[in-house]
């Protein structure tokens, strides 16, 4: 049998610590062990420019480290006094046949299919709701789809191809219509003239 010192040596023992199931917490202030994926884990991509991409390295750590949640935070919690929402098997049972003698007394028991037929049994209505299921199209993806791929642009060359894209609009508008200003046009069109527009009408 080991004794107790024996025991704390192996414990903080840095190559049996490795091999074991305890691991160091508070790493960077956290509750628990850290839990950052190794670089061949990583699957997020991020845009480098020029169409290409790389690897993710940014992975910033969460702002709430260190603080442990409230479970009032986590999970919805009763609205109600515990028990006051559950009815008992019996009392289900006993409201559920009073509704359904409340139905039959109504007439509003018998019900009308598509085609105008009473359907006032529940074989008759799963019938009913099955040939409905049966009439629904299902949906075909075609065979030639391929999802679209990462253009590789970074922000700021996505912006300056839109508002490329934006003045080219611009530009054949104004020769269409014979105006030489955007801002005789009715409806704006490049981002800075919305802009304008928009403080314009503050």
């Amino acid at each position: 049998m080991k004794t107790f010192q024996q025991f704390i040596l192996e414990a903080y023992d840095p190559e049996i610590q490795g091999r074991s199931q305890i691991r160091k917490q508070g790493q960077g202030g956290r509750v628990g062990p850290e839990r950052k994926k190794t670089e061949p884990e990583k699957r997020r991509v991020k845009a480098i420019g020029g169409g290409k991409t790389a690897p993710a390295k940014d992975y910033k750590d969460r702002k709430d480290i260190g603080t442990q949640r409230q479970r009032s935070e986590l999970e919805q919690q009763p609205t109600r006094e515990r028990g006051s929402a559950a009815l008992s098997p019996r009392e289900a049972q006993r409201k559920a046949a009073m509704e359904r003698r409340a139905r039959k007394s109504s007439g509003a028991g018998a019900r009308t299919d598509l085609k105008g037929k009473s359907n006032s049994t529940s074989k008759d209505r799963e019938k009913v709701a099955t040939n409905l299921l049966r009439q629904k199209a299902k949906q075909k993806v075609d065979a030639k789809y391929k999802p679209q791929k990462a253009s590789g642009l970074t922000k700021a060359e996505q912006q300056a191809l839109k508002r490329k894209g934006e003045k080219r609009l611009r530009d054949l508008r104004l020769a269409a219509t014979g105006k030489t200003k955007e801002s005789e046009l009715k409806h704006p069109i490049t981002h800075k003239e919305i802009a304008r527009r928009k403080k314009q009408n503050k």
